[in-house]
């Protein structure tokens, strides 16, 4: 028994953690638990030295002292500020009015609004109860499919698991040693992308069951000009108008500065256009210049602020004017503000967002520090050698092993949380990647790409509670599962391109430093021969010299 117990005491470890974890045991206690338990168990046995588990309080005040894990409070403040400021109301009600003449306009609306709020807010359960309390009534007022009107809303909301400033990118970026900012950068594209699938989605239903998403009556559009104008016309003026200057701008800004990065002159001419749209329509207000209509005044002024929090936060983070965590600072203060220019910053907001943000941040800390005293034991009998050669030894090579770890982070998120998933797995598969060739910038957005589905998956999607408990009564759960079943194979067959087609994922190739240089000592033929004139002369020039 003992040496079964010697020879198989990681698998043993594994297994034990998944048990306590599908018994309900608290995840961060589980770990933290499990470690110790078989720290003591590896000590009795000759395989651990006590000396190991003093490594544990260097390793918790590590973690304490991490700055990187500080933009998690942030980001959550500033998001949860924006959530209760108001700033979901006005945006899906102006983006709906928008959008409502076409067919699915509400759905297209809240799926670009879910967009913008994982932009800015990064909190999944703020984006899904926002758009549950405030666009489901709507679509179901209007006709909408209960499955379409829930499906996107649940789906719309896990895009902030993706679209930077996520939580999850933070979190990957830490567990596997890469900087947040470049995980930022390569997580964008993809969340873009699954955010034009979505909409595809909801055209393909418009297109085939017309029924399901009809277009709001003109009874239910009241942005519109005292003529019956829609006030269109003006708002695509404004932002040629805007594209325009953007684009002549970043020309001009090229031409001076041959040197400047991409992403440095595409936020400059983006901020340069945005400011310019704004300061026009407050022309146009205070002096009632009368050139821009209704809907052009209200999408300028309801939608550029949002942007704007976005260009200080993820701009400033892009050109590397600020680090993850001190952009996160500067949006909890820009959040701050802008609830306080709408006359919404309130103390029992303020407090209420604190206090959230205070439980996650520990909630966050607690399962850290339990997967660092379960991962210090884990390594300590060998476990990540046993995670290593049964990954290494998938059919398939790097194809088998992306294959296999997908389906596994695919099915335990029926179970755990993306936190959970982060902390016990990420650090077991990562360094089997890296040793696979695999770019561990590239990895991490895969597989935050799977996990957001853990939000998703029936019967135990977060996302699918948070919006059961602001639905309608006439609103089954069965229609919740059904109608986050569509959007799940989406996310799969997003995975699937991935890997598939590897560049979706823009990761910076960076130049090798190190230069190769071959050096040759030329000692002569006698050399540890006494020398009649002094010691022997060595010859140490390189190749490149004697050319």
């Amino acid at each position: 028994m003992e040496a079964f117990l010697i020879a198989n005491i990681a698998p043993i470890m594994f297994g034990t953690l998944v048990l306590f974890l599908l018994c309900g045991f608290p995840v961060a206690f589980a770990l933290a638990a499990n470690g110790l338990f078989f720290g003591l168990v590896g000590i009795e046995l000759g395989l651990l030295k006590p000396e190991l588990l003093q490594a544990l309080p260097n390793r918790i005040f590590g973690i304490m002292a991490n700055d990187t894990l500080l933009a998690i409070p942030f980001f959550t403040l500033m998001g949860l500020i924006l959530e209760r400021s108001g700033m979901a109301e006005d945006l899906l009600d102006t983006i709906g009015q928008l959008f409502g003449p076409i067919r699915g306009g509400v759905a297209y609306a809240v799926i670009f609004v879910g967009a913008l709020l994982a932009a800015t807010t990064g909190v999944v359960a703020a984006s899904v109860i926002s758009m549950g309390l405030i666009s489901l009534p709507v679509m179901l007022r209007y006709g909408y499919d209960k499955r379409l009107a829930t499906g996107v809303i649940a789906a719309s909301g896990t895009l902030a698991q993706i679209i930077p400033p996520s939580l999850v990118l933070i979190v990957m970026a830490d567990q596997l040693g890469r900087s947040v900012g470049d995980m930022y950068k390569a997580a964008f594209g993809p969340g873009l992308l699954l955010t034009a699938m979505y909409a595809g989605y909801v055209l393909a239903v418009s297109l085939f069951k017309p029924h399901h998403a009809p277009a709001l009556p003109p009874e239910a559009r009241n942005l519109r000009e005292p003529n019956g104008d829609s006030g269109i016309r003006s708002l695509l003026v404004l932002v040629a108008a805007t594209v325009a200057a953007s684009y002549a701008f970043a020309h001009w800004y090229e031409a001076s500065h041959p040197d400047a990065h991409r992403d440095e002159v595409g936020i400059f001419s983006a901020a340069l256009g945005i400011v310019g749209a704004f300061v026009f329509a407050l022309a146009n207000r205070y002096a009632k210049l009368g050139l821009l209509s209704r809907m052009a005044e209200k999408v300028v002024f309801v939608l550029i602020p949002p942007l704007a929090l976005i260009f200080l936060v993820l701009g400033t983070i892009f050109i590397g004017l600020a680090t993850p965590t001190e952009g996160g600072g500067m949006g909890a203060v820009g959040a701050l503000v802008l609830a306080l220019l709408n006359r919404r910053l309130t103390w029992p907001l303020l407090t209420q967002a604190m206090m959230s943000t205070t439980r996650l941040s520990c909630f966050v800390i607690f399962i850290l520090i339990g997967s660092t005293v379960f991962a210090l034991v884990f390594r300590g009998v060998n476990g990540d050698l046993w995670v290593e050669h049964l990954l290494t030894s998938l059919p398939g090579g790097s194809t088998g092993f992306l294959i296999a770890v997908n389906i596994l982070f695919f099915v335990l998120a029926f179970f755990l949380d993306f936190f959970e998933l982060a902390f016990i797995l990420v650090p077991l598969v990562g360094p089997v990647a890296e040793k696979l060739g695999i770019d561990l910038i590239w990895f991490g957005v895969l597989l935050g790409v799977n996990m957001q589905t853990s939000f998703m998956h029936p019967p135990f999607g977060f996302a699918l509670f948070y919006l059961r408990s602001v639905a309608p009564k006439e609103v089954k759960t069965s229609d919740i599962y059904w109608g986050a079943i569509p959007f799940v194979c989406i996310q799969v067959l997003m995975v699937a391109l991935i890997i598939a087609f590897p560049q979706l994922v823009a990761v910076e190739t960076r130049t090798d430093m190190t230069e190769e240089v071959e050096l040759k000592i030329d000692a002569p033929a006698d050399y540890g021969a006494p020398a009649e004139d002094g010691p022997p002369q060595l010859d140490f020039s390189t190749d490149e010299e004697k050319k």
